[in-house]
């Protein structure tokens, strides 16, 4: 397992505003700003409401990916999620499909620039706009590479004026909308309203970019789900918002044959002054787009780099910055060489078609390891109606993927077949690492689930870092300890006799002095601290011994016939010099069982591991 191979780690600088503004920067570029007029030739009036069903279409996959991040919160995102759950073949078509995809979709955001700097200063030429899109990755480059928290403030400032732009525009331009353009409003009937929201579909993808980037945001628990959902909902009503708006200023011709009709229904009822802060806004769109790209796609190498799917050059972070330098400087060389060489319009198409088939691993990948029941997959939003959301969602994407075209489907095709073989020559025989579905075959075809403990390990240390746990000598002890899980009833001297054993094999102290010691600390005072909870703990002879027990008991241990059975002990024994840590043994038991849902975990945990998991992330103080 190297996932932590490169040197040092990436910072946590992103915050709830960052997050937002990547993910809706990623959202609104051509989508909204040049799409809308090639739509309107297929449906008519009714694109208003296929924006609307293409952004329904994406709740599955936010749903799903929101999930998967604040369980998973590491570099590389939908990479990282499919690898670990659904194992190393897909992990490697994962990861080479998402940094393809959202390095093109940036280029191809890129040459966009050119296209509104020439509402402003007309007469480029393409090769102009190729150089102009060079200039700017090579800007957005340097930005990346400084600090992810200055790419961060960046695109906040850029967001706030492009939503500012578009919010003037969809005030001024309501009152001019004409009623009788959404006359007729069906114009392709139902067929052409689906085949429209498929086209319009791809548009919403990049408010999941998210989660490439989900290792250095700050608290991803809440800011990961908060930020995509605050983004899609904004860019959402935006979107319908000012189609509408299009629709009804705009006659048909115009609308049919403007490339940039955003800003065209600006000209009419904001004159010059307005068609110039629509185009402004439309720059704003495609370099928020860009910035957001080269942030998010960059994380994808620097992922299977730590994995050893790629070379250990591309796992490198910068030393001052700690930013993925060689990461970042590959995906910009990537989206340079695209800009330069190649016609874009065809491989935009294969990159919406590898982006739909990341939707449909993500989603098999969150139904994948919610069925395996890994006791340390904890994420800090659960995705609802599962699993039929998910399933929906495959069946959509599948559908819209046939939709894309031949030419798309058969690239894409080939494309399987090229990272299949580097796959077998290079990356399989690099792996050791068991994926959750495997371990879902194997737990079906056995009678005990047996966990991957790399993978469980690697977990945990996830876990660590997501909430900021610094392990201590309680939680060391938690991990080694042997945890008792009993049916009951029983009663307590076949309790103690069963404890004062393990006690014994781990201190290597005589059983019977044990058992003994544990019946006369009963004597003295009851060790039940509370109805159902008992903390037994005894003084054992020699130095620097301390062991931890935690026990449940479903049926319960019968101390006495006037009290309730105990289900719930920890006991506690430990040489005198340990005094000091007995005490803060009992302090954090106590946080951990002050929670008001901890018996209820307790309860339902499946297995030792979940009772294991329950101690080692509970809220308690460290």
């Amino acid at each position: 397992m190297n996932s932590n191979k490169s040197k040092g780690k990436l910072r946590k600088e992103l915050g709830l505003i960052d997050v937002f503004a990547i993910a809706a920067g990623s959202m609104i570029s051509s989508g909204l700003f040049i799409l809308p007029s090639i739509v309107y030739r297929e449906a008519g009036p009714s694109i208003v409401l296929a924006y609307l069903l293409a952004g329904l279409f994406m709740i599955p996959s936010i749903m799903s990916k929101a999930e998967l991040s604040t369980a998973m919160p590491k570099a590389g995102g939908t990479y990282f999620y499919v690898e670990r759950i659904l194992g190393g073949f897909w992990g490697t078509l994962g990861g080479f499909a998402n940094w393809f995809s959202i390095a093109l979709k940036s280029a191809f955001a890129l040459i966009g620039i050119g296209v509104f700097l020439d509402i402003i200063f007309p007469g480029f030429d393409y090769r102009v706009v190729k150089l102009i899109a060079v200039i700017f990755c090579i800007v957005f480059t340097i930005i990346n590479l400084r600090s992810v928290k200055t790419s961060g403030r960046t695109q906040v400032i850029l967001v706030a004026g492009l939503i500012f732009s578009l919010g003037i525009y969809v005030l001024l331009g309501w009152i001019h909308a004409e009623p009788h353009r959404f006359t007729p409003f069906m114009t392709g009937g139902l067929k052409a309203l689906f085949t429209t929201a498929g086209m319009v579909f791809i548009s919403y993808g990049g408010v999941t970019k998210i989660a490439s980037i989900a290792e250095e945001t700050k608290n991803p628990k809440r800011t990961i789900p908060y930020g995509m959902f605050l983004a899609f909902f904004v860019v959402n009503i935006l979107y319908v918002a000012v189609v509408a708006v299009t629709v009804g200023v705009l006659d048909v011709e115009e609308l049919t044959t403007s490339l940039t009709p955003i800003s065209h229904s600006a000209l009419k009822f904001m004159g010059r002054g307005g068609e110039i802060l629509m185009a402004v806004a439309g720059l704003a769109a495609f370099i928020t787009t860009a910035n957001a790209g080269i942030l998010s796609a960059s994380r994808v190498p620097l992922a299977m780099s730590r994995d050893n799917l790629l070379p250990d050059i591309f796992g490198s972070l910068h030393d001052k910055y700690k930013t993925p330098k060689n990461s970042i400087l590959a995906t910009s060389l990537f989206m340079i060489l695209l800009i330069v060489a190649l016609d874009l319009k065809t491989l935009v198409k294969v990159a919406s078609t590898f982006m739909l088939i990341l939707f449909i691993l993500v989603n098999f990948a969150l139904i994948v390891v919610r069925m395996s029941k890994l006791p340390y997959y904890r994420p800090g939003y659960k995705a609802p109606l599962f699993p039929y959301m998910q399933i929906g969602g495959i069946l959509i994407y599948s559908f819209l993927v046939f939709e894309m075209g031949r030419i798309p489907v058969i690239l894409t095709f080939l494309f399987i077949l090229l990272i299949l073989t580097y796959y077998l020559v290079y990356a399989k025989k690099r792996i050791t690492r068991q994926s959750a579905l495997m371990m879902l075959i194997r737990k079906a075809a056995a009678t005990e689930f047996v966990a991957d403990k790399n993978f469980e390990a690697e977990l945990i240390q996830i876990l660590r870092e997501r909430d900021e746990i610094t392990e201590d000598r309680f939680d060391r002890l938690i991990k080694a300890a042997t945890f008792l899980d009993i049916e009951g009833p029983i009663n307590m001297q076949e309790f103690y006799k069963m404890v004062a054993g393990i006690i014994a094999k781990n201190s290597g102290d005589d059983e019977k002095v044990i058992y003994d010691l544990l019946l006369e600390r009963e004597k003295l005072h009851s060790t039940v601290v509370h109805p159902g909870i008992a903390i037994p703990h005894i003084i054992l002879p020699g130095v620097k011994k301390f062991i931890i027990i935690p026990v449940r008991c479903k049926k319960g241990i019968i101390y006495s016939t006037s009290q309730d059975p105990v289900k719930i002990a920890f006991v506690l024994a430990g040489t005198m010099d340990e005094r000091n840590f007995h005490l803060k043994a009992l302090m954090a038991i106590a946080q951990i069982i002050q929670d008001e849902n901890f018996e209820k975990k307790w309860f339902d945990a499946r297995n030792i591991e979940e009772l294991r998991s329950i101690l080692l992330f509970s809220g308690r103080k460290r």
